[in-house]
């Protein structure tokens, strides 16, 4: 992901953006000639306090609302608090207005120029998917088919702190292979001896407490010298 500060002192260039929603596609022809042809859509911005702008909120100013700790952005988190408590915590509506100092853009459909920095440059994904569903689904391969020879396509090569040559690819995770058959196999087999084992340990101890009950239901028959049958 590449992401690139652009300034806008103009506020007749920026106009586009007023009064638009988060969601929302903007043209990028009223930002001037290097950005005609582009599609932006608004992601989010903050004002020059630093208040967030908020999805579902109708509004293109600040609102206080009752928020949980996990809808809170990293500005708005505070401490000494129970857990599930929620605070009235300021926050901007999700409607662009010029208050805002910056605001978040995405490009959906590129122009006719190319963008210094940002779209004549192509930055590949450092790192692959980890899970064998998602290498699958990647290189269009079956069930049956080795994942773990296509993890090889994005090994990443890197020199050591002591100048060695290495190379690392991610670990494959949820990798169905013989051996965890095989481990799931034991587990299950562990599994059943137990539950037999208790069941058998029961029995016996039913068992056991069957004969310690008669016996002392005779030892008390003998006692008041009552015959028992």
């Amino acid at each position: 992901m590449i992401a690139q500060l652009a300034s806008c002192d103009c506020d007749d260039s920026c106009r586009a953006f007023f009064d638009k929603r988060i969601s929302q596609e903007v043209s990028g022809d009223a930002l001037g000639e290097e950005f005609k042809g582009y599609v932006f859509k608004i992601m989010g911005g903050c004002d020059k306090q630093g208040f967030p702008m908020k999805q579902g909120v109708l509004s293109p100013g600040r609102v206080r609302l009752l928020l949980q700790r996990v809808l809170w952005t990293p500005k708005l988190i505070s401490f000494f608090r129970r857990n599930g408590e929620r605070r009235r915590k300021s926050v901007r509506g999700c409607i662009v207005s010029q208050d805002l100092s910056v605001l978040n853009l995405i490009i959906v459909k590129k122009g006719e120029n190319d963008l210094p920095g940002l779209t004549d440059t192509e930055k590949p994904r450092m790192r692959g998917p980890k899970r064998a569903s998602k290498i699958r689904k990647l290189f269009n391969l079956s069930k049956e088919d080795d994942v773990r020879k296509y993890v090889n396509t994005y090994r990443r090569t890197f020199t050591t702190k002591s100048g060695k040559k290495a190379s690392k690819a991610p670990k494959i995770q949820r990798l169905v292979t013989p051996l965890t058959l095989q481990r799931k196999r034991a587990r299950i087999a562990e599994k059943k001896k137990r539950v037999a084992k208790a069941k058998a340990d029961a029995a016996e101890y039913q068992k056991l407490l069957a004969q310690r009950l008669k016996e002392q239901r005779e030892r008390r028959s003998e006692s008041l010298g009552i015959p028992f049958w």
